[in-house]
């Protein structure tokens, strides 16, 4: 009982809270692009558009950009040096489209300048997927075995995940100041429209700060329940 009661009580305590406000984040989001996407910009750029227009206010050549199905499926693909604009974004001229175009532009032109932390987000990401399948499994493994110094080594194979999103959050934070800052030096969008754009990025990062949060709890609590097995073995 004082298992599952602690178990329960570190999930309502830690964990829940930052789950409801990635919930949050994530209404937000789509409720701010979905307003947005209903204003269309002055000048009538569309995002394929903007995304080439941030490329080409930085220098940056070479870069393709395609259309991808989905919603807010928008990404850049650094492996083949592309950026993929979703329905709602690739040939829309909302305000909307042109921010979120321009973000997934700011990504590439991380690449290209060399920007550090997405090099290390690109690098980790092999063992950060590995130590999120594997951390479970090795913790109740060590817990069937009484084997403490597995249920360590699962614990830090989740912390992995969390590294990632620590990793994460400032690379998407420096794509929207690139962005927001070439849309404002290439006048894409006029002094009324950049704070809409703005607001759209503002939200989304919204949810990178969610993510964060809530893989933080999850450790937390692995650290809480099962933190000290390892020692108590030995």
């Amino acid at each position: 009982m004082p298992f599952y009661y602690g178990f329960d009580m570190y999930y309502v305590v830690l964990v829940l809270p930052c789950l409801l406000l990635a919930m949050w984040a994530q209404a937000r989001v789509n409720s701010t692009f979905n307003r947005y996407s209903q204003v269309r910009n002055m000048r009538g750029i569309t995002g394929a558009q903007a995304a080439e227009a941030v490329l080409r206010q930085n220098g940056v050549t070479g870069v393709r950009i395609e259309w991808v199905a989905g919603k807010l499926t928008d990404h850049y693909d650094p492996r083949t040096n592309t950026i993929r604009l979703s329905n709602t974004v690739y040939s829309s001229d909302s305000v909307a489209s042109v921010g979120v175009a321009a973000h997934e532009a700011g990504h590439a032109v991380q690449y290209a300048m060399g920007y550090a932390p997405i090099k290390l987000r690109a690098a980790i990401i092999p063992i950060t997927q590995i130590g999120s399948q594997a951390a479970l499994p090795l913790i109740l493994l060590g817990l069937v075995f009484s084997f403490g110094a597995l249920v360590d080594i699962g614990i830090w194979a989740f912390a992995l995940s969390t590294i990632f999103q620590l990793v994460t959050l400032p690379v998407e934070l420096n794509a929207s100041r690139r962005a927001l800052a070439a849309i404002e030096q290439s006048g894409l969008l006029t002094d009324d429209e950049y704070p809409m754009a703005q607001k759209t990025l503002s939200a989304a990062a919204m949810t990178y700060v969610a993510a964060l949060a809530v893989s933080l709890a999850h450790l937390l609590r692995l650290v809480l329940l099962f933190g000290g097995r390892g020692r108590d073995d030995r």
